[in-house]
């Protein structure tokens, strides 16, 4: 959260990030991670995360249950939301998904 009460905002830089579609409770986007890419531990209050796999591999990490998920190609994955969690590119190349985040207000809260 941020010094105001309002939940933060990403702080965070990858390699691509293009928006495939948004709307009042829903967001689409494609994620290029360069190898040794992260994006930092965090979590949602009311949108969960929808990760499918297009190209080389992510690591999800998970807490409550503390978990690490390594996902290739056509794999998904899906985060609760309020569940923290770390996405990172562990691979020797770049790493593509699709995240689909909702149904409900998005934000992105530290953790």
């Amino acid at each position: 959260m941020a010094a105001d009460g309002k939940p933060s905002k990403a702080d965070y830089a990858v390699k691509q990030v293009e928006t495939v579609a948004r709307g009042a409770d829903v967001m689409a986007r494609i994620f290029t991670l360069a190898p040794g890419e992260i994006i930092p531990w965090h979590a949602h209050s009311n949108v969960a995360d929808h990760f499918f796999v297009l190209s080389g591999r992510l690591t999800v990490e998970t807490r409550a249950p503390d978990a690490a998920h390594s996902l290739g190609v056509g794999e998904r994955f899906t985060v609760a939301p309020g569940n923290a969690h770390q996405t990172s590119n562990r691979g020797g190349a770049d790493c593509r998904f699709l995240l689909v985040q909702g149904v409900g207000e998005y934000d992105w809260v530290k953790a």
